[in-house]
């Protein structure tokens, strides 16, 4: 099972980034999806979710509004569509996946956001 994130970058507050998770090894149709991110210094943390069942969404408050997470589970593709960034928002972004139940998870490697002018 393999995730493979891209998308990342340098961009100025107020840009847009949109990041791209591959997923291969399983029927990822059945996990739930999200991304998390870690910046320097502080824990990792979720910052958006996607049900497998029903694809409801969830997002941690700071980025409400201005993130949007999304699927497309015939490409086996997650994307974490970014607006608005902020400074703050700075961290390595990794994919995630899970099947709660069966206690399964996995990991990508991370890709860098930097916002910064």
């Amino acid at each position: 099972v393999q995730l493979v994130e891209s998308g990342g970058g340098l961009v100025q507050p107020g840009g847009s980034l949109r990041l791209s998770c591959a997923a291969s090894g399983a029927t990822f149709t059945n996990y739930d999806m999200s991304w998390y991110r870690q910046a320097p210094g502080k824990e990792r943390e979720l910052v958006a979710a996607i049900r497998s069942a029903g694809g409801s969404t969830d997002y941690v408050d700071s980025v409400k509004g201005r993130f949007t997470i999304s699927r497309d589970t015939a490409k086996n593709m997650v994307y974490l569509q970014m607006n608005g960034l902020k400074p703050e928002d700075t961290a390595v972004y990794y994919c995630h996946a899970e099947r709660r139940y069966f206690g399964l998870r996995y990991w990508g490697q991370g890709t860098q956001v930097t916002v910064s002018s």
